[in-house]
C-alpha cells in the first residue's frame, strides 16, 4: 500500500497509564486523567495540542459493572479541549486506534487522544465475584435471551466451546497451552506494573480450577482497575513529537457471523483479518520482533498465533510448548509485560499496544527484547477482530 494506505499518515505519538491493581481507591474518572495527562506528556505535547477525544466503548455498551470508565464529555469539560472530532467507540471497534487514526489521516484532527478505563476489580470484590454479563440489566436483552437461559453467563461459558473444539479437531492439549500463561507469568515477574508476577508452573497450572472445561483459572485474564491512554497524531507532526510509532498496516475483516454462539468454523478464528493485514504491507511474520496478543483467554492467543501466519492451523500446540519460541530472547517474543492473564486485564489491545510502543521505543526495562523494529497487536477476535503491525 505504501505512502497511498491511510496507516502510513499516522503515528502513535504517545502511551500513558494510570496506578494498575486489583483494587484502587481511585475512581474511574481520575484513573482516565491521570492515564491522559501521562500520554499526552509521553508524547511531548500539552493538553492543548489535543483537539480529538476518543473513549471505548462508547455510551451505553457497558453490560457489567466497572466495565465502563470515564465519560466522555466530562473528560473533555475537565481538559477543556476544543475538539474537531471525537467519537464513543463500541465493541467490534477492531483496535482503539483504528479509527482515530482515520481522523488523523483525513484530517479531522491532528492529535487524538483514546482511553479505555476499567473498575472491573473493584466491581469484582464488592459483588463477591466477578459480575456476569447483563448484570446490570433488569431482563435478558439482544443475545443474552438465547445465552443466559443455557448457563453462559460469562465470557468464559461462550469461549471454552471454542476451545473444546479446536483442542478435540487438532490434538492439543492442556500441557502444550498452558505454556502461553507460564511464560506470560515469567515476562510479568520483570514488570513492576504486573498483577501478578510469582513464578507459574506448568504443574500450578495443571492443578487449577476449571471454570468452564478445558479453560482453567490461569487461562483467564485478571479483572483489575486501570486506565490506558493512547495519543494518536498526524504522521506530519512527527518532527515536533518526542519518540513516534508508524502504523505500518491495519485490519479488522470479519467474515463470519457477528456473534459467539453462530460462528461457523471454531478451529479459525482471525484468520481473515490477518490476511488482510499482511495484505497492506511488505513484511512478513518472520520480520516481526515481538508479539503482543489478546489473551482474555489463552485459546485467544492460539487463535492469533495461527491467524497471523506464525504457525499452521492446528499447529499452535507444538509451536508454543517448551516456551522457548515465546520467551523474551525467542523467535517470537510473546506479551512481554505479562498480557492481561498476569498483567492485568486493560482490554480492547490498550495495554498490549502500550507494551508494543514502549518495546519499539526500547523503554520496556528489565522486559526489553533487543533490536525491535518490528511489533504486531491483536484485539479480541472472531467479529471483534483486529491486528496491526507497529514499527520503529
Amino acid at each position: 500500500m505504501g505512502s497511498d494506505s491511510f496507516e502510513q499518515r499516522a503515528v502513535i505519538s504517545g502511551v500513558g497509564q494510570s496506578a494498575i491493581g486489583r483494587q484502587l481507591d481511585r475512581s474511574g474518572f481520575q484513573l482516565t486523567l491521570d492515564a491522559i495527562l501521562a500520554a499526552v506528556d509521553d508524547a511531548g505535547l500539552t493538553v492543548d495540542d489535543v483537539d480529538g477525544l476518543a473513549m471505548f466503548p462508547g455510551g451505553g455498551a457497558a453490560n457489567v459493572p466497572g466495565y465502563s470508565g470515564a465519560n466522555l464529555y466530562e473528560i473533555q469539560d475537565t481538559l477543556r479541549i476544543t475538539t474537531t472530532w471525537k467519537q464513543g467507540q463500541v465493541e467490534g471497534m477492531s483496535l482503539p486506534f483504528y479509527a482515530p487514526a482515520q481522523a488523523v489521516a483525513t484530517g479531522e484532527a491532528r492529535h487524538v487522544v483514546v482511553y479505555r478505563t476499567v473498575k472491573e476489580g473493584s466491581a469484582a470484590r464488592n459483588a463477591g465475584g466477578r459480575p456476569a454479563y447483563g448484570s446490570v440489566h433488569p431482563a435478558a436483552v439482544g443475545p443474552l435471551a438465547w445465552l443466559l437461559p443455557v448457563g453462559a453467563l460469562s465470557p468464559v461459558c461462550q469461549i471454552a466451546p471454542y476451545a473444546a473444539r479446536y483442542m478435540h479437531e487438532f490434538g492439543v492439549t492442556r500441557e502444550q497451552l498452558a505454556w502461553i500463561p507460564v511464560t506470560q507469568r515469567a515476562h510479568a515477574a520483570l514488570n513492576p506494573d504486573a498483577v501478578y508476577r510469582e513464578p507459574l508452573s506448568v504443574d500450578d497450572y495443571l492443578a487449577s480450577r476449571m471454570i468452564s472445561t478445558p479453560i482453567c483459572l490461569f487461562d483467564c485474564d485478571v479483572p483489575v482497575d486501570g486506565a490506558t491512554a493512547i495519543v494518536v497524531s498526524a504522521a506530519e507532526t512527527a518532527p515536533d513529537l518526542r519518540a513516534p510509532v508508524h502504523i505500518e498496516a491495519m485490519a479488522g475483516v470479519v467474515d463470519g457471523r457477528p456473534s459467539w454462539e453462530q460462528w461457523e468454523d471454531m478451529g479459525r478464528v482471525g484468520h481473515a483479518t490477518g490476511s488482510a493485514m499482511w495484505n497492506r504491507t511488505d513484511l512478513q511474520p518472520d520480520d516481526v520482533d515481538v508479539a503482543q496478543l489478546y489473551d482474555g483467554f489463552t485459546i485467544e492467543v492460539v487463535w492469533w498465533l495461527e491467524a497471523l501466519g506464525f504457525c499452521g492451523t492446528g499447529e499452535a500446540g507444538a509451536f508454543v510448548e517448551g516456551g522457548e519460541r515465546l520467551a523474551l530472547d525467542g523467535d517470537l517474543p510473546l506479551n512481554t509485560w505479562g498480557g492481561q492473564l498476569s498483567g492485568g486485564r486493560l482490554h480492547a489491545a490498550f495495554g498490549h499496544t502500550a507494551e508494543a510502543v514502549r518495546q519499539l521505543r526500547g523503554e520496556a526495562g528489565d522486559r526489553q527484547v533487543r533490536d525491535v523494529e518490528v511489533a504486531v497487536v491483536s484485539n479480541v477476535g472472531g467479529f471483534e477482530a483486529g491486528a496491526a503491525l507497529l514499527t520503529r
